[in-house]
C-alpha cells in the first residue's frame, strides 16, 4: 500500500507540474489577457457604436475595432507605443498593466526549476532531499503568479473607479482565457508542490523504517583482545580456545622471574643453650 501510495504521488505531482508549466507558459506567451470594448451610446436608438475595441497581454495589444483595426503593437516598457486611444483611461489601464508582467515571469523560472529537479528525483528516488526542493519551487511559483494576478486586477480595477461616469459612452472589460490560464496554472503549481512535499515526507518515513535499530550495532573491540572476533563469527564455539604463547612472550616472562628479589623470611632465633635438668 506504502509503494502504491508513493507511485501515485509521484505521476500525480509529474502530471500536476507539467500542466502547470505548459499552462502558464502558454498565458505569458499569448496577448488574451484583457478584453476592452469603448464606444458611444446613439440617443436616436439607444444603440451602441463600438469606437475601439482591443485584447491585450503582457507583451503585445491588437486592435479589433476602431482605427487601429487589424494592428498589433508591442508594449513598450520605457516608452509610449505609437497607437491612438479614445479615451485616457484606457491608455492608463495599458500602462499600469505592465507593472505585473515581472510576476509571471518569476512565476514560469520557478516553475520550469521545480519540473526538471522533480523529474530528476523521480529517476534517482534515493535522493529523497530533490522531492522537498520541487515541492517548495513550486510553490514559490504560484505565490509569485498569485501575487502577479492580483497586481493585474488592482491596477485595472482602480483605473475603472477612477473613470468618469458619462451616459453618452460606454466601456466594458473581461478577463481573457491567457487570463484563465494563469489562474489554472497556479492551482496546479500549488497542488503539484503540497504532493511533492508529501512525497518527499513518504519516501523519508520508509528509509527510516527499514533502516537498522542503532542498538544493534554492537562496538567491536581491540584487535589485541582474545573475544574481538566473537560478534564477527557467530558460529565459533565459547569460550573461544586458548591461544598459545609465542616465544617471546615466554622469554619476557622468565626475565621478569629473574629480576624480581625473592622476599625476605623472618626466622625466630634458635637457641644453642641447653637446659638444666632439675635436681
Amino acid at each position: 500500500m506504502s509503494t502504491c501510495s508513493s507511485r501515485a504521488l509521484t505521476i500525480l505531482s509529474t502530471v500536476f507540474g507539467a500542466c502547470g508549466l505548459l499552462l502558464v507558459g502558454v498565458a505569458v506567451s499569448t496577448d488574451y489577457w484583457l478584453i476592452m470594448v469603448e464606444g458611444i451610446i446613439l440617443q436616436q436608438n439607444q444603440s451602441q457604436e463600438v469606437k475601439m475595441a482591443l485584447h491585450s497581454g503582457l507583451w503585445r495589444v491588437c486592435f479589433v475595432a476602431g482605427s487601429e483595426n487589424g494592428r498589433c503593437v508591442a508594449s513598450e516598457y520605457f516608452t509610449e507605443p505609437d497607437i491612438e486611444i479614445t479615451t485616457e483611461n484606457t491608455a492608463n489601464i495599458l500602462k499600469m498593466v505592465r507593472t505585473a508582467t515581472p510576476f509571471p515571469m518569476v512565476s514560469l523560472l520557478f516553475v520550469f526549476t521545480a519540473f526538471v529537479i522533480s523529474n530528476i528525483g523521480h529517476i534517482r528516488p534515493q535522493r529523497t532531499i530533490l522531492a522537498f526542493v520541487s515541492g517548495i519551487f513550486f510553490i514559490l511559483s504560484g505565490l509569485s503568479l498569485v501575487v502577479g494576478l492580483v497586481l493585474y486586477i488592482s491596477s485595472i480595477n482602480d483605473e475603472v473607479m477612477n473613470r468618469p461616469r458619462e451616459p453618452e459612452q460606454f466601456f466594458n472589460y473581461h478577463y481573457g482565457w491567457s487570463f484563465a490560464f494563469a489562474a489554472s496554472s497556479f492551482l496546479l503549481k500549488e497542488g503539484a508542490g503540497v504532493m511533492s512535499v508529501y512525497l518527499f515526507m513518504k519516501r523519508y518515513a520508509e528509509e527510516e523504517m527499514y533502516r537498522p535499530h542503532p542498538a544493534l550495532y554492537r562496538p567491536r573491540l581491540s584487535e589485541s583482545s582474545d573475544y574481538s572476533g566473537q560478534f564477527l563469527q557467530p558460529d565459533s564455539s565459547w569460550p573461544p580456545p586458548k591461544r598459545g604463547r609465542s616465544t617471546s612472550e615466554a622469554s619476557s616472562d622468565i626475565s621478569i622471574q629473574l629480576n624480581q628479589t625473592p622476599p625476605r623470611v623472618a626466622h625466630a632465633p634458635i637457641s644453642t643453650s641447653r637446659p638444666i635438668p632439675s635436681i
